[in-house]
C-alpha cells in the first residue's frame, strides 16, 4: 500500500473511532497546519459548519464525509509541495531505543497524564493547566542518548512536540534532559521510569526550560498499559 494511502486510512480510522471524533479532526487540521476557513472552502462547507462538528455542537460526521475531509486534507498539503506527507514518509522507520510510540486522537492535560501515570513532578514549571499531550514516546534512555544523532532525535516527536518523552533505564536522569536542553524541539513533558536517582542539574534544566520531570514507578507494562487507555477515555 502507498505512503500516502496508508496514511489517509490512519487519519480516517482515528476519527471514526475516537470517542471524541470532533476533536480527532481537529488534531488532524491542526498537524496539517490548515485553517478551519481553508479547509471549508475545499470541502464547500461554511467554517461555522466545520467548527461545530470539532467542538462537538453538530453530530459527527459519517463515513463518506470523512473521507472528504481527509482527501481535502491531502489535497491541500499537495499544494503546499507535499510536506505532511514527506514528514510521515520519513517517519515510517523507528530509531532504535524507541519502546513504543503513540498519537492521542485528541489532546490530553498533561496533568490527567501525570496523574494516570502516579506521576510525582519533580521541579516547578509554570502554566501547567495549559499544556496538553497529543501522543507519547517511551524510550531506552541508554540506547536513545548514545546511538541516536540529531536528525534521529527528531523521530522522538511523533506527530506532534506537544507530547510526553518517557525515559526509562535511567541512571542519573543528566543526559536526557541535557538532550532535551540542546535540541530545539520540545516536549510538553518528561518523564523518568524506576531512575536510580536523578541528578539536581536534570531538574535544573526543566525549570530552565519550564518543562514538567515527572518521576514514575509504575511497573513498566503498567506504564504502557495506563498511557495507551487515555486515547480510550
Amino acid at each position: 500500500m502507498r505512503i500516502k494511502e496508508r496514511l489517509a486510512e490512519k487519519i480516517a480510522g482515528e476519527i471514526t473511532l475516537s470517542p471524541h471524533p470532533g476533536k480527532t479532526i481537529r488534531k488532524w487540521r491542526e498537524i496539517f497546519g490548515i485553517s478551519q476557513v481553508e479547509l471549508a472552502k475545499v470541502l464547500d462547507i461554511s467554517p461555522s459548519v466545520l467548527s461545530d462538528y470539532e467542538t462537538g455542537r453538530r453530530r459527527s460526521p459519517g463515513i463518506k464525509s470523512i473521507k472528504r475531509i481527509v482527501d481535502a486534507l491531502f489535497e491541500i498539503d499537495e499544494k503546499r509541495g507535499g510536506k505532511i506527507l514527506h514528514r510521515y514518509s520519513s517517519m515510517m522507520e523507528v530509531p532504535e531505543g524507541i519502546i513504543d510510540i503513540m498519537e492521542y486522537p485528541f489532546p490530553i492535560p498533561v496533568a490527567r497524564f501525570i496523574d494516570a501515570i502516579d506521576g510525582k513532578i519533580l521541579n516547578s514549571p509554570t502554566d501547567l493547566e495549559r499544556k496538553n499531550v497529543k501522543g507519547y514516546t517511551l524510550v531506552d534512555s541508554i540506547k536513545t542518548i548514545k546511538t541516536l544523532t540529531s536528525q534521529d532525535f527528531s523521530h522522538l516527536y511523533g506527530w506532534s512536540t506537544e507530547r510526553a518523552l518517557v525515559f526509562t533505564g535511567i541512571q542519573y536522569g543528566r543526559s536526557p534532559m541535557i538532550a532535551v536542553r540542546v535540541h530545539p524541539m520540545k516536549p510538553t513533558v518528561v518523564v523518568y521510569h524506576k531512575p536510580n536517582a536523578v541528578d539536581p542539574l536534570a531538574i535544573k534544566l526543566a525549570d530552565t526550560e519550564n518543562i514538567p520531570l515527572v518521576l514514575t514507578n509504575l511497573p513498566l507494562d503498567e506504564l504502557i498499559k495506563r498511557m495507551s487507555s487515555l486515547k480510550e477515555d
